[in-house]
């Protein structure tokens, strides 16, 4: 494997001592090299897979764990193996093969990707990243893991499994912020190796290590491939003293109601009338809240007569 050379973009740490290793590049190959031997076999990691196979994947594994993306995955994927054929579906077809991964909207929004790209780039998933950015539904994250993981490019693909890969080994704390900021952005470009296809390959492994390993709540740094280099570990792992780590929780919230509500309606072969919706939840005000929020979000469609389905258009 080619060494990386110096990234274009290096930290103030990394300016402070010019004589010294540019940022990143004690971690590039060990951690590369762990991801060869260690990475899973993922449907959308095959080359068969192609873009669209990586573009459905990235917007199932949003907040979604892999063992529950991969039955709709590879249904949805014999289903629907390009974009011009899921674009030809109706949007509620989507939310109906989304099934119980939650966050439906993610339906929606990957239905109105591939509609764009068969009306824009021939049904073919555009390779570059402005072009990718702007499709219906794609933000800044989605954008650059497809045109990495799926075209070899080189950009910093920032999912919570690397922000906290970076945070210890780098930066030296347990956690990043709650939400991504312009240092760990600035960062991120800073650790990029300048070589493409490196860059791609960095961008994975960094992602695996935070999955596999350096894990939220139980982090095994026997099995790490740069313990030896990682600030946090050098620290003596000091706990977080940042803002409270958001939980999520789902019993007995709208998330919950809602999911009930479009369990209805997709397991239905037509419209459903209010009676149905209302068994599925006790409290009224919350079930209306919440149904509300369904029709606000495209997901349900109401009708004459006190009938609900899922969208045609």
């Amino acid at each position: 494997m080619t060494a990386p050379t110096k990234p274009p973009h290096p930290t103030p740490a990394a300016a402070d001592t010019p004589s010294g290793p540019p940022l990143g590049e004690n971690l590039h190959s060990p951690v590369i090299d762990w991801f060869e031997e260690n990475a899973r076999d993922l449907p959308w990691r095959r080359p068969e897979a192609g873009a669209w196979g990586v573009m459905v994947s990235e917007f199932m594994l949003q907040q979604t764990p892999v063992s529950r993306v991969l039955p709709v995955y590879e249904q949805w994927l014999e289903r629907w193996p390009r974009p011009a054929d899921l674009a030809k579906e109706a949007p509620g077809e989507a939310v109906r093969a989304w099934g119980r991964l939650g966050y439906p909207r993610r339906a929606l929004r990957l239905h109105g990707a591939a509609v764009a790209i068969t009306e824009r780039h021939g049904g073919d998933v555009p390779a570059d990243h402005a072009q990718l950015l702007a499709l219906p539904g794609i933000g800044e994250y989605t954008a650059a893991a497809v045109a990495s993981f799926a075209y070899g490019q080189r950009h910093p693909v920032l999912d919570t499994n690397v922000r906290r890969v970076f945070a210890r080994a780098v930066t030296g704390v347990r956690y990043p912020p709650n939400a991504t900021t312009a240092a760990e952005r600035k960062l991120a470009r800073a650790l990029l190796p300048e070589e493409e296809p490196t860059a791609a390959r960095w961008a994975a492994a960094s992602m695996e290590l935070g999955a596999l390993v350096c894990t939220a709540k139980s982090e095994s740094c026997h099995r790490c491939p740069i313990a030896a280099q990682c600030a946090w570990r050098l620290a003596g792992k000091p706990e977080h003293d940042g803002p409270p780590r958001r939980g999520q929780t789902y019993a007995g919230t709208d998330r919950q109601v809602r999911g009930r509500l479009l369990a209805v309606l997709r397991e239905a072969h037509g419209p459903v009338p209010q009676a149905a919706l209302d068994r599925v939840w006790h409290e009224p005000v919350q079930r209306a809240r919440a149904l509300d929020g369904l029709v606000s979000d495209g997901l349900v469609e109401p009708m004459a007569g006190g009938l609900y389905r899922l969208p045609l258009t």
